[in-house]
């Protein structure tokens, strides 16, 4: 039986829910997708993290959030908070999301040529906590058990639509003061919803990367089964597996942890319609496993089967998906990933389709983001040069702002 990816289904009947994977009950709900804001905490230990819904922060990590692209000091009243519909929320929240919604769709040009652009006031609001969020992933590093697990950095700007939630209490006006002065309300929680609408990835895939200098590389079709461990009840380990074609089975090549967030900083882009998640992350790649762990997890990963109906393409017969006392299966992504690079910059546009079996939620999304892989090796060198980050920050923001952050009729 052949795989259908999920961005090639048809269904003839659109209303029918796809069938759930044969799993034994799933303990009590758990949702993975909200997450209360982070501040720096100083008397933290570096290696110490906070799980928060099953996503990882280290204890010391820095999550904020500011607005960009209006050329005044004040919060306008022509920028709204607007409520959506968003089906993939509705399980979720009781009350629909809202964004915030610029009204104006000619706003008046700066005034003087002091007036900063909207890459460099990133640019500049960014730069010191991603220096100082580096060093605590150099700790890492320097740490690290090369002959078991290695430590990978990452530094990904993602594309998608900042949500508010809550049910606000205070007023408009009240909340457009508290956001001028970059408080987030209590009232208010953020997410980041990511599924972009096709049309814009096929504009990315087929236009815009050649203009701006990216060479398409390669496509990977890859399943990542995600465990849960008894000896790593903080953690969540990720095989990341290739498709064996001519068995319908799927290959394991890779095993990793839970990445940890190291600094996340949401950039609401007024005068776009798409918004901007920088996100500074460290995960631990797995090199060496004990032969009964590494057997437990062979085992979890020869025992699925691959199957277009369910929801994340893969189910295990009843009583595979555990093995012994330890592991056994929590999730599954899998993604269609087509990959375009320059010397500094990997963008990744992907089909993932995704199933939680702790919460028995799934989702299928488009997405679009880039690897800012040129500052990452600019972070990594012995001597930092601050001035030399700055400048490429600024350029790969430039880039994206120019490129990445229109798109018709998203959310709007």
């Amino acid at each position: 039986m052949s795989y259908v990816p999920p961005h090639k289904r048809h269904s003839n009947d659109k209303d029918k829910p796809s069938p759930l994977p044969e799993l034994p009950p799933p303990p009590p709900p758990h949702t993975h997708f909200k997450h209360n804001p982070i501040t720096r905490s100083s008397n933290s230990r570096s290696h110490s993290q906070k799980k928060i819904n099953k996503i990882i922060y280290a204890d010391h990590a820095v999550s904020e959030w500011f607005f960009v692209g209006l050329h005044h000091n004040d919060f306008p009243s022509f920028v709204k908070l607007h409520p959506i519909s968003l089906e993939s929320f509705q399980h979720q929240y009781i009350e629909k999301p809202h964004i915030l919604l610029c009204t104006h769709t000619h706003l008046p040009e700066p005034e003087g040529s002091q007036e900063r652009k909207p890459w460099e006031v990133v640019a500049d609001k960014t730069l010191q906590n991603l220096i100082q969020s580096f060093e605590y992933v150099r700790a890492e590093m320097d740490v690290q058990d090369l002959e078991q697990e290695k430590v990978k950095p990452t530094f990904v700007a993602r594309l998608g639509k900042i949500l508010f939630h809550g049910a606000p209490s205070a007023t408009q006006e009240e909340l457009r003061q508290n956001l001028a002065d970059g408080i987030m309300p209590r009232q208010l929680k953020r997410t980041f919803y990511t599924h972009i609408p096709t049309s814009y990835v096929d504009n990315m895939t087929k236009g815009e990367t050649i203009k701006i200098g990216l060479d398409f590389t390669k496509e990977k079709d890859v399943f990542r089964v995600q465990l849960s461990d008894a000896n790593r009840p903080e953690s969540t380990i990720s095989c990341k597996c290739s498709i064996m074609k001519e068995l319908d089975k799927l290959k394991l090549y890779k095993i990793e942890l839970s990445q940890v967030r190291q600094m996340v900083t949401d950039i609401s882009c007024l005068t776009k319609n798409i918004d901007l998640r920088l996100m500074l992350c460290s995960k631990r790649i797995l090199t060496v496993l004990k032969d009964d762990e590494m057997e437990c997890i062979q085992s979890l990963i020869e025992s699925a089967v691959l199957d277009p109906n369910v929801k994340g393409g893969l189910r295990w017969p009843l009583g595979k998906s555990t093995s012994g006392d330890r592991f056994s299966v929590c999730g599954v992504w899998h993604t269609i990933i087509k990959v375009y690079v320059n010397p500094s910059i990997k963008l990744k546009v992907r089909y993932v389709d995704r199933f939680d079996f702790r919460s028995s939620m799934g989702e299928s999304a488009s997405e679009v983001y880039l690897n800012l892989k040129g500052i990452i090796s600019l972070l990594q060198v012995q001597k930092v040069d601050i001035g030399l980050i700055s400048k490429e920050l600024e350029d790969n923001l430039k880039l994206i702002w120019d490129h990445f952050l229109d798109c018709e009729n998203f959310l709007g």
